[in-house]
């Protein structure tokens, strides 16, 4: 049986994992929770394991409407992000990969890095 105390707890924390979008350490402060506590609760309730995963997905969310807003804005590197990102299978990113058939399959891997200038 839960305490009421754990259990109001619980709901702090996961009230502050909202107002700070899922960043734990800010949540962590702003519920005066600590870090081993935090981490047992999501070890040992799987109910609470679960609301931690659904505010990440909603500040996931919200990230990505901020991204889609970017690109509606004619923002080139938010596009170029996206299309790295979620456009690999259509040939946008920085891998190539080759495989050839036959009896041995074969794959080769490219990987083009930046390298940034020295002044």
């Amino acid at each position: 049986m839960e305490r009421n105390g754990t259990k109001i707890g619980k709901l702090n924390m996961l009230e502050a994992l909202e107002k700070s979008l899922g960043i734990v350490t800010n949540a962590l402060k702003l519920s005066n929770t600590a870090k081993t506590t935090y981490h047992r609760w999501i070890n040992e309730d799987e109910a609470f394991a679960k609301a931690v995963k659904d505010v990440g997905n909603t500040a996931l969310d919200f990230a990505e409407s901020k991204l889609f807003s970017q690109i509606k804005d004619n923002n080139h590197s938010s596009t170029q992000f996206y299309l790295k990102n979620k456009g690999r299978d259509r040939g946008y990113g920085d891998k190539l990969d080759i495989t050839t058939g036959g009896d041995k399959i074969n794959k080769i891997e490219i990987e083009i890095v930046k390298s940034k200038d020295k002044d």
